[in-house]
């Protein structure tokens, strides 16, 4: 590369906000975790930590029965709702028909496009993998697709993120603006430890579900960021006035 050349490069990358560099550096960090991640489960390497974490969550001689009281059973299956196709499909819809209700087409077909697209990932994720679903504790739901990666916590990390980033655009104090993606982390993070407890993943395949949706979520923030409007004109909130509390 010539000096001419390099200089280019360098003024081009110094172009781009410092967050957007950061996220591009997460992105090709997490391509590398997932790659690695997936050839040692296809290899085998994982199942020795797979299987100890889950029978670490049921009681000796009962495998049947989960650690803890009864209510946490009835609590993590509540919360493993939250990221079934039924609970984060209707929130999508409802999401997207009030974007397009509210004339914002851009960020209406963002965000439909960015939860469907997902959710279609984690699907050739499952089929090209093909692992089969744990059989070392009985399941405490009822499961029928495969198991590489979690598609409860793939999509819920895609669609909570999303709609995070989204609502975290709309806020005027970082403090807010934080707290919104912080919520759409929790939310994902709980969603795929429940699938964990309920023995119905191994935790393997919940945390390539995680890379794979936050992969997913920054690759589309990335997109957003420039071909999406942050906010229509006439919002009458301006982009550089969010910084303080």
């Amino acid at each position: 590369m010539s000096e001419v050349q390099r200089r280019g490069f360098w003024a081009r990358l110094t172009a781009y906000e410092p967050l957007t560099l950061i996220t591009l550096a997460a992105v090709a960090g997490g391509l590398f975790v997932l790659q690695r991640l997936t050839s040692e489960v296809l290899e085998g390497e994982t199942f020795r930590f797979d299987e100890a974490v889950l029978l670490a969550l049921r009681r000796p001689g009962e495998l049947g029965v989960p650690i803890g009281p009864t209510w946490l059973t009835h609590a993590v299956d509540d919360i493993t709702s939250l990221g079934g196709i039924t609970v984060l499909s209707l929130m999508t819809v409802l999401v997207t028909v009030y974007l397009l209700l509210d004339r914002r087409w851009p960020i209406a077909i963002f965000v439909f496009s960015s939860v469907l697209s997902g959710w279609l990932a984690s699907t050739l994720l499952k089929i090209l993998v093909a692992r089969p679903r744990p059989d070392i504790v009985p399941h405490l739901v009822e499961v029928s697709d495969l198991s590489f990666p979690s598609g409860h916590a793939m999509v819920s990390a895609v669609t909570y993120l999303t709609l995070g980033a989204l609502l975290a655009r709309t806020q005027r104090y970082r403090s807010t603006r934080i707290f919104v993606m912080a919520a759409g982390v929790f939310l994902a993070v709980i969603i795929g430890l429940s699938r964990i407890y309920l023995g119905v993943h191994y935790p393997t395949d919940v945390f390539a579900g995680w890379c794979a949706g936050a992969l997913w979520a920054l690759g589309c923030w990335l997109i957003s960021k420039r071909f999406v409007p942050s906010r229509d004109p006439g919002d009458g909130l301006e982009n550089g006035n969010g910084d303080g509390d």
